[in-house]
């Protein structure tokens, strides 16, 4: 029986080799003409590139003219305009919190607690962990101070830059949400 099964099994791999020869040479024979008549084709014809024109130089013979990039001795330039100073500035040299690491878009007001006649707001980051906060706590990137704990909310005032070297305060809010 072990002679029989290895002949058997060596007729098998000379018939499926007879076979997917038959099937090779069936369809080469479509992709060979092919092949034959894209080399048979006329090669086209590649347009050239368009000629570039050399760009003529020019040579600056006015110096009996005053120079618009510099000052004349007599001539000071203009005053930059003088910007009233508010006297509104991030303290930098205060120790940063927490919570001022985070955009204040990314934390979220959980809830209130109250202790000993103190309103605590409940604040969960964006990695889950909760913070506990008060008035005078401060939070956001933007120097955002807490004014108010409210049942529903936490505002808080931040100072940010005007666009003219200088600060202004803005309003902002933390809102308890509802949904979670």
């Amino acid at each position: 029986m072990g002679t029989s099964s290895l002949l058997l099994k060596s007729m098998a791999g000379v018939v499926i080799c007879l076979m997917l020869t038959a099937c090779e040479n069936s369809q080469m024979g479509d992709l060979q003409s092919f092949v034959n008549e894209v080399k048979s084709r006329k090669a086209g014809r590649i347009t050239p590139l368009p000629e570039i024109k050399p760009i003529e130089t020019f040579i600056y013979t006015a110096t009996d003219r005053r120079n618009p990039f510099a000052f004349s001795a007599g001539e000071e330039p203009a005053m930059e305009m003088d910007i009233p100073d508010n006297g509104i500035r991030p303290d930098t040299m205060r120790r940063k919190e927490e919570l001022e690491d985070f955009p204040l878009d990314s934390l979220r007001m959980v809830g209130t607690l109250e202790q000993n006649e103190n309103t605590w707001g409940l604040v969960r980051s964006q990695e889950g962990t909760i913070y506990r906060v008060q008035t005078d706590n401060y939070m956001g990137q933007n120097h955002g101070r807490i004014t108010r704990i409210l049942e529903d909310k936490i505002e808080l005032i931040e100072i940010v830059p005007d666009g003219q070297s200088g600060y202004i305060e803005r309003p902002a809010s933390l809102s308890l949400n509802d949904d979670e």
